[in-house]
């Protein structure tokens, strides 16, 4: 019959054996114990009978060392020297009741476990918790321009085909609006804005290589119909590049980039005043070199001459200054520009923000601020995906330039192309094929060599070079982000 009350049986026993633990407590402490050879104890009937005085509770078995591993051993032996020396003391020691003491002892001895997991785990939920608030913030610092998706999606039609589908056209808008926050850098015409700076960005589809364009603000170029802000359409007209913007807004711009140059603009981003002030403070300033003292008032801009650090306020003055620097033509501008944004890439790759999450983040801050961008860029992740396809372009692969113009026949305050060179640059942009930059007074050395050899061929035992020769890679005026500013 089994006990009720007491222990399951044990496999490793034989059948009608007690284990150890409850013979050797009654052995030990029961006045007028039974022998086990005179008959056997009548069977417990209360399962919630409290144990015997002086029985050995069951979580309470001997540990298998120390001090307390030779006491169980000493009282093994006096409570069950009638089992003999046959070994089954040694397997009865192991049975289920044994198991809780030594889990028991166990967290006894290694609290600091328990506490290590709970606080890694703490740490792994802030931790989370804060990156996702970071995230959710830089992502909904982006403004997304919808009415201009909208807008090119109804001249589908009109728009180039893409020729490489892996090279990405980026067209980057720097907006001269006084209205809001930039009501300080001068008058407030109501609302109305132009497009103080445009670059056509092309990201190589091997992302060796990038290639800034710029496109003069005065460029005289055919401006399709578009829609205004009040869904009205404008005429197609011949004028200076930047009224587009004024006009039809992004969508009318981009509309005009692309009849210009050829080019599917894939993205595009705008960017106003004080996002490239507080990027420039982000990276704690950029250095350039001045041949001779800058005070520009209309730009708010005093600086003395040699090399220097410039902080967010006073590059927005070096970058838009025009009067007092140079011959005060907007073409000199758009080289300041250039080398300045080829020094501001050098400085986040040198200084490994790009590779740095803490140092990269205000940077991001300071740009989705004041960036308005199509929906295909309006997300935090498309950004950063963007930003570490680039980050490991050669800076002197990262190269400025430039469409080659000259003054407008008609208006030397308006500028035209220079063809072909124009249509030969569109053409390696298109079909995403390389392009080389170098410092003006350079490519006039190569333009003169280059005249030189061609009155070379000219003579008899030459004849036939040309065909052999492979087709050298078109050289525009232009810097790139290794240049050093004061070795110009």
């Amino acid at each position: 019959m089994t006990d009720s009350a007491g222990t399951p049986a044990d496999p490793d026993l034989p059948a009608g054996d007690t284990p150890q633990g409850r013979s050797q407590g009654r052995s030990q402490e029961e006045p007028g114990a039974t022998d086990p050879k005179e008959g056997p104890e009548p069977e417990a009937t209360d399962p919630k009978e409290e144990p015997e005085p002086g029985a050995v509770p069951e979580n309470d078995a001997p540990q298998d060392s120390g001090d307390e591993g030779e006491a169980g051993a000493g009282a093994n032996s006096e409570g069950g020297g009638q089992h003999g020396s046959d070994g089954k003391s040694a397997a009865r020691a192991q049975t289920w009741a044994d198991h809780p003491k030594d889990g028991s002892a166990f967290r006894r001895k290694r609290p600091w476990l328990r506490w290590a997991a709970l606080g890694a785990s703490f740490l792994v939920m802030i931790s989370a918790g804060a990156g996702w608030w970071l995230y959710k913030k830089l992502d909904g610092n982006i403004t997304t321009d919808t009415s201009a998706a909208a807008e090119l999606k109804v001249y589908e039609k009109e728009r180039p085909t893409p020729v490489v589908m892996d090279a990405q056209n980026i067209l980057l808008i720097g907006s001269d609006s006084r209205s809001g926050d930039n009501s300080e850098y001068g008058r407030d015409d109501g609302g109305s804005q132009r497009s103080d700076t445009t670059i056509l960005l092309h990201l190589a589809a091997d992302r060796q290589s990038a290639t800034a364009v710029s496109l003069p603000r005065d460029l005289m170029v055919e401006v399709p119909k578009c829609r205004t802000g009040d869904d009205k359409e404008t005429r197609e007209q011949f004028t200076q590049f930047n009224s587009a913007f004024e006009l039809g807004g992004t969508a009318c711009t981009i509309r005009t980039v692309e009849r210009l140059t050829g080019i599917r603009i894939d993205h595009h981003m705008v960017v106003d005043f004080n996002g490239f002030k507080d990027m420039v403070d982000a990276v704690d300033g950029v250095e350039i070199c001045l041949k001779e003292p800058i005070d520009d008032k209309d730009a708010r801009l005093e600086l003395p001459a040699g090399r220097q650090t410039l902080n967010g306020e006073e590059a927005l003055g070096y970058v838009r200054a025009r009067k007092t620097l140079g011959d005060g033509s907007d073409t000199e501008r758009m080289e300041r520009q250039q080398k300045f944004l080829g020094a501001l890439v050098n400085k986040m790759q040198s200084n490994g923000v790009l590779l740095n999450p803490t140092r990269l983040y205000p940077v991001l801050d300071a740009a989705t601020k004041s960036l308005t961008t199509d929906p295909g860029l309006d997300s935090l992740r498309d950004l950063y995906d963007l930003v570490r396809s680039m980050r490991d372009v050669p800076t002197d692969q990262v190269q400025f330039l430039t469409v080659p113009r000259q003054p407008y026949r008609q208006n030397v305050n308006r500028d035209e192309l220079v063809e072909p060179d124009a249509s030969e640059l569109f053409k390696q942009l298109r079909e995403d094929k390389p392009v080389a930059v170098v410092p003006a007074d350079e490519l006039k050395e190569k333009e003169e060599e280059k005249e030189k050899g061609k009155a070379q061929d000219e003579k008899p035992d030459d004849a036939g070079s040309d065909s052999e020769s492979p087709t050298p890679t078109p050289t525009y005026s232009g810097s790139s982000a290794a240049d050093d500013l004061c070795e110009q």
